[in-house]
């Protein structure tokens, strides 16, 4: 047998060195984006890790009737959204203000609202992104932009800290990139900042800055690209009350009117509060004390 020469040796160990240079190359690959099944749901999240979207089967939302004190929102940010599904003109919606005031659950309400006025049609889809992948919104519009349907992209609790500056690709998105936002999509997003951005952030851009003038318009022109601002307020006694009748009422609860109202006062004075969360802690704790399962 002829012994090898020193010149196949050294072709051995460079297709050695070469294959293992291949394997650690596919290694630190991204992992390719999965394509999306939009029949498997009407409501998704973005997977910014693996790019992909997860199908969510059983969406968490409260019935848009047991939103109360929240009418001028509601109808607002539900005709809004009925326009967008009908292929008509809309605009983004910053729902900012106090905190446990609905504004999540009106988001993902008014989609239930809109898919059921479609009487069975399933091509009105609500995408969550989380505050920590905004920086790769970018890549999800590229996906949503080719699908055959209408994209609800909703960002809940969206804020920015100092020194963040993943809200450049919230700005390029909603408006101002070469490509804009896709014809097919509106972005939702709640907060409880008006500009998104902490007030000591703004103050001290003003503070700092050598032209504070221009520091500050780069921070609080990201809320100004939502076409739409809904303001939610703290509620007042009455409108809490109201809450939780309507729970009551939607659940059937056998409480007297009397002892509801006492217990009710005396719950969100210990919260410390007044909202619709608040309220609903308070029929969960009630109900369980009757020992009534709250299901729809």
């Amino acid at each position: 047998m002829n012994k090898p020469s020193p010149a196949d040796s050294v072709l051995a160990l460079l297709a050695q060195a070469l294959d293992r240079i291949s394997g650690a190359l596919d290694r630190m690959a991204p992992p390719a984006a999965v394509q999306a099944d939009f029949g498997a749901a009407d409501a998704f999240i973005w997977q910014a890790a693996s790019k992909r979207l997860e199908p969510v089967k059983r969406v968490n939302r409260v019935d848009m009737r047991l939103l109360k004190g929240i009418d001028r929102m509601r109808d607002t940010l539900l005709e809004n959204t009925e326009r967008f599904a009908r292929g008509l003109p809309a605009n983004n919606a910053l729902l900012w203000g106090a905190r446990g005031m609905g504004k999540s659950s009106l988001v993902k309400a008014v989609h239930a609202q809109v898919c059921a006025e479609q009487k069975g049609k399933t091509g009105f889809k609500l995408v969550e992104i989380h505050r920590e992948d905004i920086e790769s919104l970018p890549g999800l519009m590229a996906i949503l932009r080719e699908a055959p349907h209408r994209f609800i992209v909703f960002c809940d609790d969206l804020s920015f800290e100092h020194e963040d500056t993943s809200y450049k690709s919230l700005k390029a998105v909603l408006e101002g990139g070469i490509e804009g936002r896709p014809d097919n999509v509106i972005l939702y997003a709640t907060s409880n900042r008006r500009h998104l951005m902490a007030r000591e952030m703004v103050e001290n851009e003003r503070a700092t800055a050598i032209n504070p003038g221009e520091a500050v318009e780069e921070k609080v022109s990201l809320s100004d690209r939502f076409g739409l601002w809904l303001g939610f307020h703290r509620c007042s006694q009455d409108e809490f009350l109201a809450m939780v009748d309507g729970y009551v009422a939607h659940y059937k609860l056998p409480v007297d009117a009397e002892t509801l109202r006492r217990e009710a006062l005396e719950w969100a004075t210990t919260r410390g509060a007044r909202s619709g969360r608040v309220a609903w802690q308070f029929i969960q704790d009630l109900a369980g004390r009757l020992g009534v399962p709250l299901k729809d």
